[in-house]
C-alpha cells in the first residue's frame, strides 16, 4: 500500500476545501479530497472521524510575540552556555550521523543541531497538541488554508502507510518530531535513518537528523557554502546597500570596506549585509544558504537567530553587540507600519513585527529622507513621518 498511496500523494494536487463555515461539512468536504488523493476510503474514514477543532491553536496562532523582540533579545533568549555546551556534546555523540547528513545532503551539522536545539531542544519538548487536530482546526480557518489543507491530505496519507497515529502529537501549527517537520515533508522527504524500515521523527535521532538534512537540500542548501559571517563596516558605508535585496560578490563587499570578524571570508559567493538592529548593532553577510533557512521557519528574527548560533555550535566567536538604537515598542511599531502603508509600501499585515516588508520599506523611507539607510526603525524616522 505504501508505494501505491505515496505515488498518487506526490502526483495528485488536492482541490481546495472551502474555509470556516460549519466544521462538519469542512470534515466531509476534506475527507473527499483525500479519497481522490489516493487514501482508501477506510482510511480516509478513520482519520477524519471523531476530529476536532482545538481553540488553543488559534490561540497560539494569533499570539505569536515571541517574534516581536529584537535580534539581541531573541538570540540571547534562546542561545546560553548549556545549549552550546549541549549541541557539541551532541555533534561529537552523534558523529556518524552528521558526517552521513554531511555526505548524502551536503548539509552542515551546526545548522541542524540549532533547529534541533531551537525548535524542541534537542527532542525533549516536541509539543503536546493533537496533531490531527491541530492542522484541521488550521486549514479550516481562513488565514493560512492553503498552507494547511496539504498538510491534512498528507497526514492522511501517512495514516494510510501506517506512519501516522491518530493520537500524535506535535507543535500547535502541526509539525512533529524533533525538528519539528510538516506532513507533507515527512511523507516526500523523510528519511529511514536507522533502517528499522519506518520514518520515526519523534524517537529516531537519526530519521530526525537526515530528514531535516535532506529538507534543506530539497529547498536548494548549496553543500560546502558557509551561510552566515559576521563582519565589521567602516563607519562612513554607504548603508543604503545593505538588505537582503542588494547582492554583491565577497570581492566587491571587501573593495567597499567590510572586512570578516573571525576568520576569512569565502571568495566567489553573492551576499548580502544583514544589520538585524541596524548600523549600531551586529553585522553579518548573508549568503544564500541563509535564504534556504526560510523555508525552515519564516520568521527573520529566529532564522537570523538560528543561523548565528549554527556558527558559534562551529566554533564563531561570540557577535559584537554593539549599542543599538532602541527598538520602536508593539504600538509604535504598528503606528509605523500604518504610516508605511499609507505612503504606498507593501509591510503585509500591521503586526507590530519587524519583517522583511516592513524592513525594505524603512530603508526607502530613510534614502527619501536623507537619514542612514540601515532599515532599522527609530523613534526619530516615526516622528518625521
Amino acid at each position: 500500500m505504501r508505494a501505491a498511496v505515496l505515488a498518487v500523494a506526490l502526483a495528485t494536487p488536492a482541490a481546495a476545501a472551502p474555509c470556516g463555515g460549519d466544521f462538519g461539512d469542512f470534515l466531509i468536504a476534506m475527507e473527499a479530497e483525500a479519497i481522490a488523493a489516493g487514501v482508501p476510503a477506510d482510511k480516509a474514514a478513520e482519520f477524519f472521524t471523531g476530529a476536532q477543532q482545538d481553540p488553543k491553536v488559534l490561540k497560539a496562532d494569533r499570539s505569536q510575540g515571541v517574534f516581536r523582540k529584537t535580534f539581541l533579545d531573541f538570540s540571547q533568549s534562546l542561545i546560553s552556555k548549556q545549549r552550546l555546551t549541549t549541541a557539541r556534546s551532541k555533534s561529537d555523540t552523534l558523529n556518524d550521523i552528521f558526517t552521513r547528513a554531511e555526505a548524502d545532503y551536503g548539509v552542515s551539522r551546526g545548522i541542524l543541531l540549532a533547529f534541533w536545539a531551537f525548535e524542541t531542544d534537542f527532542g525533549q519538548v516536541q509539543g503536546d497538541f493533537n496533531t490531527r487536530n491541530a492542522l484541521l482546526t488550521l486549514a479550516h480557518d481562513c488565514r493560512r488554508p492553503e498552507l494547511f489543507q496539504p498538510q491534512v491530505i498528507a497526514a492522511a496519507q501517512l495514516h494510510a502507510m501506517n506512519d501516522f497515529d491518530l493520537d500524535t502529537t506535535g507543535a500547535w501549527a502541526g509539525e512533529i518530531g524533533m525538528v519539528q517537520m510538516l506532513p507533507k515533508d515527512i511523507l516526500e522527504r523523510g528519511v529511514d535513518g536507522d533502517g528499522d524500515g519506518l520514518i520515526l521523527l519523534k524517537t529516531s535521532e537519526a530519521d530526525a537528523i537526515l530528514s531535516g538534512a535532506r529538507m534543506l537540500q530539497h529547498h536548494g542548501w548549496r553543500a560546502g557554502e558557509p551561510w552566515l559571517a559576521e563582519i565589521t563596516l567602516p563607519e562612513t558605508f554607504d548603508w543604503s546597500l545593505t538588505g537582503l535585496e542588494t547582492e554583491r560578490t565577497t570581492e566587491e563587499w571587501q573593495a567597499l570596506g567590510v572586512s570578516p570578524r573571525n576568520g576569512a571570508l569565502t571568495p566567489g559567493l553573492n551576499a548580502s549585509i544583514l544589520l538585524p538592529q541596524g548600523r549600531k548593532g551586529p553585522a553579518f553577510l548573508a549568503f544564500p544558504n541563509y535564504r534556504v533557512l526560510f523555508e525552515w521557519n519564516k520568521s527573520f528574527v529566529y532564522v537570523t537567530t538560528a543561523a548565528y548560533f549554527s556558527t558559534r555550535i562551529e566554533g564563531a566567536e561570540p557577535y559584537a553587540a554593539g549599542n543599538p538604537d532602541p527598538a520602536l515598542d508593539l504600538d509604535q511599531m504598528k503606528a509605523l507600519q500604518e504610516k508605511l502603508t499609507g505612503l504606498g509600501h507593501d509591510v503585509g499585515q500591521i503586526d507590530g513585527i519587524l519583517g522583511a516588508g516592513t524592513r525594505t520599506a524603512v530603508q526607502k523611507e530613510q534614502v527619501r529622507l536623507g537619514l542612514p539607510a540601515d532599515g532599522w526603525p527609530t523613534q526619530d524616522l516615526l516622528d518625521v513621518l
